[in-house]
């Protein structure tokens, strides 16, 4: 299932973003989980704050990477299933 562009994507209660300083990288904390974030996935995490619509962060993606759309909706529709099929992150 694809999360449509008007859908407001929003990481799940007890779940957030927090830089390692030790490490010196992005980290997804979940209950008794912890994902290491690459470049990509801290900056889609970033621009996702549950009120801005999936067009909305692909939007403020393209104009800050000025990268093609279809790319970078191809990479974040990838990236917040896949939160989303690991019960990380609901959509509304």
């Amino acid at each position: 299932m694809s999360i449509q562009e008007t859908a407001c994507p929003r990481l799940l209660s007890g779940v957030r973003t927090k830089y390692d300083k030790v490490r010196g990288n992005w980290v997804l904390l979940a209950p008794e989980r912890a994902i290491k974030l690459d470049d990509i996935g801290a900056a889609i995490l970033a621009e996702t704050d549950g009120e801005r619509s999936l067009g909305g962060i692909l939007d403020a993606l393209v104009a800050k990477y000025n990268a093609p759309r279809d790319q970078i909706a191809g990479d974040v529709s990838t990236f917040l299933e896949s939160l989303r099929e690991r019960r990380m992150l609901e959509v509304t």
